[in-house]
């Protein structure tokens, strides 16, 4: 179990920017110390874990260590088929939306490290969730992945413009999708 973090790890686990943190960490908010004969912070695990429940921070980012995923499309099949690729794959917790505006709760609950979001949801189109997302600098950290079955490659160009960092075709591979997924996410 890892007892010091540097503040882009508390940034990650805490789901803020590591300048947040930095700025909570200089102001006293979040307890810890500087390396000697450096810039460098450190923040022990008893003082992140006071930090976190002052803020009222979720303390299952720092427990569990999975990569959080969160699935936002109004076909329950395909829901269902990636949930299951992703449990079992072991290295990610799952949520799923079936509209924009459930996914803009989920995001503001569930704190996703990445969004699988479908082009064609029934109350909005992936171009304004991932806008939306991205205007928001709480999420900055979140990465987003756009799946569809229709879409001409200039609407893929704008997503991407948009804030989306890939883009898959329906009908996937399984297989492609969880590379894609781990790339994003740089995961080994």
């Amino acid at each position: 179990m890892k007892e010091l973090f540097s503040t882009g790890m508390v940034a990650d686990i805490c789901k803020v920017s590591q300048q947040t943190i930095i700025r909570c960490f200089d102001t006293g908010q979040l307890e810890g110390f500087r390396i000697p004969g450096s810039r460098f912070r450190r923040i022990p695990r008893q003082s992140l874990i006071k930090f976190m429940r002052e803020n009222k921070i979720p303390l299952n980012n720092l427990e569990s260590g999975k990569k959080k995923v969160l699935i936002v499309d109004d076909d329950e099949e395909i829901v269902e088929l990636i949930g299951d690729v992703l449990v079992r794959d072991g290295r990610f917790e799952i949520q799923s939306a079936s509209s924009g505006y459930d996914a803009g709760i989920q995001t503001q609950v569930f704190r996703p490290d990445l969004i699988l979001l479908d082009y064609m949801l029934p109350d909005v189109n992936g171009n304004v969730v991932c806008q939306t997302i991205r205007k928001n600098p709480e999420f900055e950290y979140i990465k987003i992945i756009i799946v569809s079955g229709v879409i001409k490659q200039d609407e893929i160009d704008q997503l991407l413009k948009s804030g989306a960092e890939d883009f898959i075709k329906k009908p996937f591979d399984i297989a492609e999708l969880t590379d894609k997924i781990t790339a994003v996410l740089q995961m080994s």
